[in-house]
């Protein structure tokens, strides 16, 4: 049947409306998101790498619902492909809306002011397994090093939240201590960052147990920047007599509740004025437990606490 040009601009027009409202009912109903309670698959690395598919059916036994992964390697998921692990978790009853993967010096071509294959493949499998953040946690030594090197960085973070947007998704940074060590032109990184990077592109997940190493205070950071944390790592610690790795406070993990960080006060203000939707139990030191019972423990804390 011959159509008019007419009839075809006012049905597409038409067709545009609908598809306009439909990504605003949709971007809509992810702003007002339910609260997302998950684990970063490092809390228990040593068994999700003997045995990934039996680890995630204990966690998935014990009651969570979400999960946070920390390895991508050769565009797998613990051994797994996208598509794979995507399955592996639907299996199971659960989804990975968040991940980390290190947004490195290698991965912008600055001659060609774009991202390198690497990088994109990251966001792609990423967006197929069903991720809605591609989190960098870390920030190489080298991009720290001088103010002027370190903003042109924050640039490429704000042009990798383009290019996850287009996905579908956001990218994020997770911070460490470092972040509040260190200094560039009278200002600590951690400032640094959030005063140069879109919040509409770049989210931040903040993690209230490795700032503690540098002197940061958790419930100080919510206040000082209100809703900009749509995600957070939910830690607690306890004093140490030895170093835990890359951190340069005599602290460790610990389970919730059991250290010296006000971790349902924080948490509880990252639900009321931290813009928070995403907590995601992370410990890494388990004193006299393995890390399954700890991560267990964790689990029926942060429930008792009406999470």
């Amino acid at each position: 049947m011959n159509i008019s040009r007419r009839n075809f601009l006012r049905n597409g027009a038409f067709a545009l409306a609908g598809t306009t409202l439909l990504t605003n009912k949709l971007l809509a109903a992810r702003g007002a998101a339910k609260e997302v309670l998950g684990i970063q698959l490092y809390s228990i690395r040593d068994d999700m790498k003997k045995d990934p598919s039996g680890t995630l059916k204990q966690l998935a036994n014990m009651g969570y619902k979400y999960v946070e992964h920390a390895n991508y390697v050769g565009r797998k998921f613990y051994g797994y492909s996208a598509p794979e692990f995507k399955k592996l978790l639907a299996d199971l009853g659960l989804s990975m809306p968040s991940g980390h993967t290190v947004m490195g010096k290698q991965h912008w071509d600055a001659a060609k002011k774009d991202f390198t294959d690497e990088w994109k493949y990251t966001v792609e499998d990423a967006a197929t397994v069903g991720q809605h953040y591609v989190i960098s946690p870390w920030l190489d030594e080298s991009l720290r090093k001088t103010y002027d090197d370190f903003k042109a960085y924050m640039d490429v973070f704000n042009k990798s939240g383009e290019l996850c947007k287009r996905s579908g998704m956001k990218f994020g940074y997770h911070n460490h201590d470092f972040e509040f060590s260190t200094q560039l032109n009278g200002q600590k990184l951690f400032d640094l960052i959030l005063q140069n990077t879109d919040p509409s592109l770049v989210a931040q997940q903040l993690d209230i147990g490795n700032m503690y190493h540098a002197g940061g205070i958790a419930l100080d950071i919510l206040k000082k920047y209100p809703n900009r944390f749509e995600l957070m790592h939910v830690k607690d610690e306890i004093k140490t007599d030895h170093k835990e790795g890359g951190m340069s406070g005599n602290y460790e993990s610990t389970v919730l509740g059991a250290g010296i960080i006000p971790v349902k006060e924080v948490i509880d203000l990252g639900r009321k004025s931290g813009g928070t939707k995403y907590f995601i139990i992370e410990q890494e030191s388990y004193q006299d437990k393995t890390p399954l019972e700890a991560v267990k423990i964790d689990l029926q804390k942060m429930k008792q606490w009406g999470y």
